[in-house]
């Protein structure tokens, strides 16, 4: 008697052995992948603080260059003697964290991955790399074109004031702008997510771009940290660029889900 194949299997998708572990062994191997994720982040944060200096004149370049630009001393100043040791600990942390953060997502790889179809594997593996990409991006975005008009602009508001910037104070504003730009520019992976769900279309995204610019704007006025309408404006176009390219995306999920849809039904009349 032959054996015909199960069509419902897929050798092409097939999980790994070790997603056949049992529920203790899972306990193990998250325990381990936990530790390799902290050890990573301690080597992180104390090379972080090695180079916390260096990062943070990095940093402060655009309120150096606004300060001169302003023709006022650019020198930055504290208010509190713990001042320049917090900030140096803040910087050698944030950054700590940034440079282990590829190494704690590999190991969250390691531990779901055994457990995803090969095209599950490669649809994460997509998210991961252009989320972090577009995350990267926003914040290059707000470094070298928002934050620079933002400065500008504070220091070009009229009065009997003498500039004397706080470091922390500048370090926190950065980092709402850098932090804040870099989450705006995963607009299109939240966009992807959704209509990969079938909560939103490209039709849907279209026919409501009034009511998205609307709340774009909502959104830039949050972050934006003047008030005036050209850093505002600044802080919207990205957001309206990357909301176009979101409904793209979309087109793209719906016509795969549709060609997918097709080709099941072919196979299944076949």
């Amino acid at each position: 008697m032959s054996t015909q194949p199960d069509p419902t299997s897929r050798p092409d998708e097939e999980h790994d052995g070790t997603a056949r572990m049992s529920f203790f062994e899972h306990l193990v191997e998250l325990r381990t992948r936990i530790l390799r994720a902290l050890l990573f982040i301690g080597c992180g944060v104390a090379v972080g603080l090695l180079i916390s200096d260096k990062a943070y004149r990095f940093l402060a370049k655009p309120m150096v260059k606004a300060l001169d630009d302003a023709h006022v001393s650019n020198k930055l100043v504290y208010t509190s003697p713990m001042g320049p040791l917090t900030l140096y600990i803040t910087v050698g942390v944030y950054l700590g964290l940034v440079l282990a953060l590829p190494f704690v997502l590999h190991q969250i790889w390691l531990f779901v991955a055994p457990g995803l179809y090969r095209h599950e594997r490669r649809a994460v593996a997509s998210f991961i790399g252009f989320g972090t990409g577009l995350f990267l991006a926003g914040a290059a975005f707000g470094y070298y074109l928002a934050l620079p008009m933002t400065l500008k602009f504070l220091l070009s508001i009229p009065g009997p004031f003498t500039p004397m910037i706080s470091i922390n104070e500048y370090f926190d504003m950065s980092m709402i702008v850098l932090a804040g730009l870099g989450l705006v520019f995963q607009l299109p992976i939240l966009i992807f997510v959704l209509a990969l769900f079938g909560i939103v279309t490209p039709q849907f995204l279209w026919q409501n771009f009034r009511y998205a610019i609307l709340v774009i704007a909502i959104v830039a006025a949050a972050i934006t940290p003047t008030t005036d309408a050209l850093t505002m404006l600044v802080f919207m176009a990205p957001m309206i660029v990357l909301y176009l390219l979101g409904i793209g995306v979309a087109a793209l999920v719906v016509r795969g889900k549709r060609k997918r849809a097709e080709q099941l039904s072919g196979a299944g009349a076949a």
